[in-house]
C-alpha cells in the first residue's frame, strides 16, 4: 500500500496544469484553463482546469478529478501506476510496503525490459534487410508508415540470430524474458525464427513481449516440416508479460478510443494492424487467451463502449460467450458491451480489405448487445414450449443475473428473463436472490427534515471547499445514515485525527478514493470546480447554516420535552431548563436586533 501521507505530499508537489498540458494544449481564461475535452469528441471547449483547486472538470461528459485521476483516465493506468508516473516526474520515490518476494520480482523487471527493447530494435533492423518479410507485409496491404507505428520487425531464419545483439547468449535472463529457449540437452536457440514480429507494449510503452507470424502458407510448411511451429507464436508468460492482463495495440489505439469513445476487441494482432491501415484506429487484441475481467477493467477505464468482434463460426461464438462472462462483474449502467459476428469466411483483416472501413464501422455501430446475446443464447439452449424448458432457462440465467454489476441493466434483463420464462419479474428476482432496485420507503418525512437535508448538503459544499471547517460542524444533529451526512462525518473524522488538512479539491477527492463517500464528494467537487464565490459571503452562509441547524434542533428537542413536561426524569428536566434559558436568550437577542434595525 502507498501511505496516504505520500499521496497528499505528491499532490502538493505536482501542478495539475503542468500534468494536463503534457497531453492536452490548454488556453488560459481568467483564473482557469480550458481545452476541448480529451475524453470525448467536441468542437467547443468544455474542459476546465483549475490551478487553485488542483482539479479538472468537463461540463460535457462529466469527467473530473485530480492530477492522479487525469493520468489514470488519459493513459489508462491503474492508481499505483499513475502515482508512480507522477512521482517520477517530480523526483519522489514512492514508499510502499512490499514483501521480499515482490521486491525481488520488481528488481527483475528492469533489466528484462532493457533486453526486450534491444531485441525489438534488432527485429526492426532485420525487417529493413529482408525483402521476403517486406513483400509479405506489402502483400497484406500494409504501408511502411503503419509498420513503423506498430514497430513491426522480422526474426531472421537463424537458430541463434539474437547472438548478434546479445554476445552473452548464455545469459539466463534471455530465457527468463522468453527470447531464447533452452532444451533438455542445454542447447539454446531463438524462440522466434523466420517470422514477422509484433512487439507487445505495456501501458507505458515498454516492450514486454512479442507475437510472431509465420511467413507464407503455414499449412503447406507444416505438412513438409512438423517443426515449423504454429502459425502465430506469442512470448511465454514471464515476469514482464502476463497474457491475461495485456492487450495488443492498446498504446497505439488510445487516441482512436478517445475520439470514438469506443474500443473494438479482436482476436489477432494482424487484425489490429490491418484495421489501423484502413483508418480504424481504435482496435486492440487479446493475446492468445480468452478475454479476462482485467482486460475489461483496463478498457472501461478509457471508454464507455466495448465491441467484441469475432468470427461467426462456432469457435467465435464460444469466444464471445467467454468474453460475456468476463464482462458481467465489470459493467456499469453508463457502460455498454456489444458483440459483432462477421461472416464465417472473414476475419477483421480480410473483411476490411474486402468490404472497406465504412462498412466495418457501420457494423460496429450496431452490434448485438450483451443482454440480447445472453438472452438469445439461453433461449437457444432450452425448449420454451415446455414448462421444464422455461424453468431451465430461468435456472441457467440465475448466475449471470447474480454476477451482473450494473443494477439498472440487471432489472431490464430480469424482466426479459421473466417474460421468456413465463414468470413475473418479482418471481425471477426472488428465485435469483436479487434485491429489488426500488425498495419500499417510509412515508415522506416532515417539512423540517427536508429542510435539514438541504442544509446538510449546503454544509458539505462548504466543507469540501474548506475541510478545516469540519471542526465547526454540528455533527450531533447531522444524520450519518444519509449520504451527504455520512460524507460530512467522514471528513470531520479524518480532519480530527490529523489524516486530512487544508488542501485542494483534488487532494480531498484522492483521500476518499475507493470509499463509500467518493461519489458524493466527487459530485460536490464537480459543482465547485469553477465556482469562485466571495469569501466573506461564503463564511456568513456557512455560519448561518450551522446556526439554523442548531436552532431547529434545539426547538424540536424543547418541543418534545415540553410535550411530556409532567413525566420528565431529573436529567430531562435539567435539559429542558437549559433549553428554556437558551430560547429566552435567543428571543431577547432577536428583539434587540429588531429594535436596533427599527431605530436606525
Amino acid at each position: 500500500m502507498i501511505p496516504e501521507s505520500f499521496i497528499q505530499e505528491l499532490l502538493a508537489r505536482v501542478d495539475i496544469v503542468d500534468v494536463v498540458e503534457r497531453y492536452v494544449p490548454l488556453k488560459k481564461g481568467g483564473a482557469n484553463y480550458s481545452a476541448c475535452c480529451p475524453f470525448h469528441s467536441e468542437k467547443s471547449p468544455s474542459f476546465t482546469v483549475s490551478p487553485t483547486k488542483q482539479f479538472y472538470h468537463c461540463f460535457g461528459c462529466g469527467a473530473h478529478g485530480s492530477a492522479i485521476s487525469f493520468v489514470m483516465q488519459y493513459a489508462g493506468l491503474g492508481f499505483i501506476e499513475a502515482v508512480e508516473e507522477l512521482a517520477g516526474n517530480v523526483g519522489l520515490q514512492v514508499p510502499r510496503e512490499e514483501s521480499h518476494r515482490a521486491s525481488e520480482f520488481k528488481a527483475k523487471k528492469a533489466p528484462l525490459t532493457e533486453l526486450m527493447a534491444r531485441a525489438a530494435k534488432f527485429y526492426k533492423d532485420q525487417l529493413k534487410a529482408s525483402p521476403k518479410a517486406i513483400d509479405y507485409l506489402k502483400g497484406r496491404g500494409l504501408t511502411g508508415e503503419v509498420a513503423a507505428r506498430f514497430g513491426l520487425g522480422y526474426a531472421p531464419d537463424d537458430w541463434q540470430g539474437l547472438q548478434a545483439v546479445f554476445p552473452d547468449y548464455n545469459d539466463p535472463a534471455l530465457v527468463e524474458c522468453g527470447l531464447v529457449i533452452e532444451n533438455e540437452q542445454g542447447r539454446r536457440y531463438d524462440r522466434f525464427r523466420d517470422r514477422v514480429m509484433f512487439p507487445i507494449l505495456d501501458q507505458r510503452g515498454n516492450v514486454i513481449g512479442f507475437g510472431g507470424r509465420f511467413i507464407g502458407d503455414h499449412k503447406e510448411a507444416a505438412a513438409e516440416n512438423p517443426a515449423a511451429g504454429p502459425k502465430y507464436l506469442n512470448s511465454p508468460e514471464t515476469p514482464l508479460f502476463e497474457k491475461g492482463r495485456e492487450l495488443y495495440g492498446l498504446t497505439q489505439a488510445r487516441q482512436g478510443i478517445r475520439d470514438q469513445d469506443c474500443v473494438i476487441v479482436v482476436e489477432g494482432y494482424m487484425d489490429v494492424v490491418a484495421l489501423a491501415q484502413h483508418g480504424v484506429t481504435n482496435a486492440v487484441a487479446t493475446l492468445g487467451t480468452a478475454t479476462t475481467p482485467i482486460h475489461l477493467q483496463k478498457l472501461l477505464r478509457q471508454t464507455h463502449r466495448v465491441v467484441f468482434c469475432f468470427d461467426g463460426d462456432a469457435a467465435g461464438r464460444k469466444a464471445a460467450w467467454r468474453a460475456l462472462e468476463a464482462c458481467l462483474e465489470q459493467l456499469a449502467d453508463d457502460k455498454s458491451v456489444g458483440f459483432l459476428f462477421l461472416p464465417t469466411e472473414h476475419d477483421p483483416d480480410s473483411f476490411v480489405r474486402a468490404e472497406g472501413a465504412e462498412t466495418f464501422r457501420r457494423l460496429v455501430a450496431h452490434p448485438t448487445s450483451l443482454s440480447e446475446f445472453l438472452l438469445r443464447e439461453l433461449k437457444n439452449r432450452n425448449d420454451l414450449s415446455t414448462a421444464e424448458g422455461r424453468s431451465k432457462l430461468v435456472f441457467d440465467a440465475t448466475p449471470y443475473l447474480q454476477k451482473l454489476s450494473a443494477p439498472i441493466l440487471r432489472v431490464h434483463l430480469a424482466k426479459a428473463v421473466a417474460e421468456a420464462g413465463a414468470l413475473t419479474q418479482q418471481e425471477v428476482e426472488a428465485q435469483c436472490g436479487l434485491k429489488p432496485l426500488v425498495r419500499s420507503r417510509p412515508a415522506p418525512p416532515a417539512r423540517s427534515r427536508q429542510i435539514a437535508v438541504s442544509q446538510v448538503k449546503t454544509l458539505l459544499r462548504h466543507v469540501v471547499r474548506h475541510p478545516e471547517r469540519a471542526g465547526r460542524l454540528p455533527l450531533e444533529y447531522i444524520d450519518a445514515s444519509e449520504p451527504a451526512g455520512a460524507a460530512l462525518h467522514a471528513i470531520a473524522n479524518a480532519f480530527d485525527h490529523g489524516e486530512l488538512s487544508t488542501g485542494s479539491l483534488g487532494l480531498l477527492l484522492e483521500f476518499f478514493r475507493g470509499t463509500p463517500h467518493e461519489a458524493q464528494i466527487g459530485a460536490v467537487s464537480a459543482e465547485l470546480a469553477v465556482e469562485s464565490g466571495d469569501e466573506t459571503e461564503e463564511t456568513e452562509e456557512f455560519e448561518g447554516t450551522v446556526e439554523r441547524i442548531r436552532l431547529r434542533a434545539h426547538k424540536e428537542e424543547f418541543d418534545e420535552l415540553n410535550s411530556r413536561l409532567n413525566r420528565l426524569t431529573a436529567d430531562e428536566r435539567q435539559r429542558w431548563s437549559e433549553l428554556l434559558t437558551l430560547r429566552k436568550a435567543q428571543e431577547a437577542a432577536r428583539r434587540s436586533s429588531q429594535d436596533g434595525q427599527s431605530g436606525g
